[in-house]
């Protein structure tokens, strides 16, 4: 495929400094009258579902949890609330994991409680079915390890008549009764504090703060065997959070610390894990990443007051692809902004929530980034029939807007168009068959370039 490239020297459409790329906003939900101090934060962990062949989102707050249901025409529905056992302006964090057709809620302020939500009843309502401080009052995060019925519950506290009882790094719960969660162990006790952690295949990943990270084996749950323990690392901070990929030889963390990179970690056989290498955006600013989530190619990254960040961790060095500001404020405290992530819903469509403007849906368009090669452009179909559209990618991390046209062989104008924040675009095709170029404007790096590949139609 011949390639001409060439550098403008005026060329005023675009615009830099952008905060959009390759993501599709959908839709955004959130309420001003929900409790809040003078910091204006509301909101808190987010997660997702499906059930019935719908999908579902789920959002704390300060008051409680928002359940809602995802359209097919990409709008969050509200379907119901259940307000906190501690409800308050106070309330920094909550957590949620479903299992079966419950919700599993948390808080981590005041006097909390395990909650327990039927959702079999959706979409037309749910259903508070238990609501207990003396097994867990507060806790940090939870995990479950589905395929064993287990619960995995950070940083525990209890209550009995509301007196706080012992403060417990993790515990441990079967769920073999959804409903009556039934205590099997507690520990590790050598460490200070166990923040969040991740479980397949009965190996534990726990994020353990300024103790950094502890891995076990869990096959016998109640008695599990030490397998790893990384006190110390480079570019450490304040061990948060991480996430495996489906693979299980990639782990992704985060240390929540100002001007931290992520860490990204090969993952041997035997749950041996070894970073091999850092990534990040705005770092020099200060940047915090909060909580992130993997699938086989990319690292969605809530990252506080730089938002949703996508990131293709299979390529060397790690490279952005995607990114949309949810916190559009600009003030130097670095922890406002994109708090939770969920990326695992069928449709591909994403969950972000920001901790001042509530519920985010985005679409990131997974097969465009998977399919592309080193070629500077793709363009695919091609040939293309006249009625449909193709598509063209420039593979290049800096590209701002986009201007194109294409051009029969008389040098006609036959279609052109434009689009900002994104590395491809589609473009309609209704011309007559034959042999035609297409001619590509784009932004990179503060330059523009043009670049001309031919077409054909039939």
């Amino acid at each position: 495929m011949k390639v001409i490239l060439g550098i403008f020297l005026l060329f005023t459409s675009f615009c830099f400094g952008q905060t959009v790329k390759n993501i599709d906003f959908l839709d955004n939900w959130h309420q001003d009258s929900i409790l809040t101090a003078s910091t204006k934060i509301r909101y808190n962990e987010c997660w997702g579902f499906e059930m019935y062949g719908s999908e579902f989102a789920v959002l704390g707050s300060t008051e409680g949890t928002h359940i809602f249901e995802i359209s097919s025409v990409d709008k969050f529905i509200p379907r119901g609330f259940v307000e906190g056992r501690f409800s308050s302006a106070q309330v920094v964090h909550r957590d949620y994991k479903v299992y079966q057709n419950y919700l599993y809620a948390v808080c981590d302020e005041g006097i909390s409680s395990l909650q327990i939500i039927d959702l079999s009843y959706l979409p037309d309502s749910i259903h508070l079915v238990y609501d207990e401080t003396n097994i867990i009052g507060t806790a940090h995060n939870l995990f479950i390890d589905e395929p064993n019925q287990l619960l995995y519950a950070f940083s525990v506290l209890s209550f009995v008549n509301d007196v706080p009882q012992t403060y417990k790094t993790m515990q441990v719960f079967s769920l073999a009764d959804p409903l009556i969660p039934l205590l099997i162990f507690t520990g590790p006790n050598d460490v200070n504090h166990v923040h969040d952690g991740f479980v397949k295949n009965n190996i534990a990943i726990l994020n353990c703060g300024f103790d950094g990270l502890r891995c076990y084996d869990f096959s016998n749950p109640s008695s599990p065997v030490f397998l790893q323990n990384m006190p110390f690392y480079q570019d450490q901070g304040y061990n948060h959070q991480g996430w495996l990929n489906p693979k299980g030889d990639t782990y992704i963390f985060a240390d929540e610390t100002a001007g931290k990179k992520l860490k990204k970690c090969s993952v041997n056989s035997n749950g041996e894990i070894e970073i091999e290498s850092y990534f990040g955006v705005g770092i020099a600013e200060g940047s915090v990443p909060h909580n992130i989530m993997l699938d086989d190619q990319f690292a969605y990254v809530a990252y506080y007051n730089f938002g949703l960040r996508v990131f293709d961790y299979t390529k060397t060095p790690v490279e952005q692809v995607a990114e949309y500001d949810t916190y559009p404020d600009n003030l130097n405290y670095k922890m406002n902004g994109a708090w939770g992530i969920y990326s695992k819903l069928p449709s591909g469509r994403i969950i972000v929530s920001d901790r001042s403007y509530g519920l985010f849906l985005f679409d990131f368009n997974r097969k465009i980034f998977e399919n592309r090669n080193d070629e500077t452009i793709q363009v695919y179909p091609n040939p293309v029939s006249s009625g449909n559209e193709l598509i063209f990618f420039l593979n290049s991390s800096f590209v701002g807007a986009i201007e194109y046209d294409l051009v029969d062989a008389l040098g006609n104008i036959v279609v052109s168009g434009s689009k900002s924040d994104f590395n491809y675009v589609n473009v309609p095709i209704n011309s007559a068959q034959g042999y035609y170029v297409l001619r590509v404007r784009y932004e990179r790096n503060l330059e523009i370039n043009e670049i001309s590949t031919p077409i054909i139609v039939h």
